[in-house]
């Protein structure tokens, strides 16, 4: 298994990166929010890894943090959550973002990502739930707040209300 490459990253072309470490080429497919962290072309970039061996590809998923490798390695362990859509929900929400949504059980927030829907969001919360903080170090910030109150907040925001209008009602 490849868990860290450091090398001249040579391209960059959303998602997908050319690292050169010593004279090999390694394609490395990463979110978002590690694609906007990276250095320019030539220089120098440390990425933490995942591999993937199936039987028609070898993949390398790369992170800037370990955090994201280990919240990327938690989701395609869900049923219907594969490497593609856990890069999407990677680069749509932080790791503290989506860890709060999981300990505030908040669907809305998931369901604003691109290729998540309502139930793929609720298995997400479902599966998550008391594994997140534990399995990548972080716990959701914000204050602590009841079922009810998490209740209130999924219903404003499926009312239409963003996340910021619903938390200040």
């Amino acid at each position: 298994m490849i868990g860290r490459i450091s090398g001249i990253l040579l391209e960059k072309v959303p998602p997908q990166l050319l690292v050169d470490c010593n004279g090999v080429g390694y394609e490395v497919d990463v979110p978002m929010s590690t694609y906007y962290n990276l250095p320019h072309t030539g220089e120098r970039v440390v990425l933490f890894t995942h591999q993937a061996i199936r039987e028609d590809a070898h993949l390398l998923f790369g992170f800037g943090t370990a955090s994201e490798r280990a919240l990327f390695r938690q989701l395609i362990k869900i049923t219907g959550v594969g490497a593609r859509t856990a890069l999407g929900i990677l680069s749509g929400m932080s790791v503290a973002d989506l860890a709060q949504a999981v300990t505030l059980q908040e669907a809305g927030r998931l369901v604003k990502i691109p290729g998540i829907g309502k139930k793929t969001a609720e298995r997400l919360l479902l599966e998550l739930k008391g594994k997140l903080g534990a399995d990548i170090g972080i716990v959701g910030g914000g204050a602590p707040r009841d079922d009810t109150q998490a209740d209130v907040m999924n219903a404003l925001i499926a009312l239409g209300y963003s996340d910021k209008e619903a938390l200040v009602a």
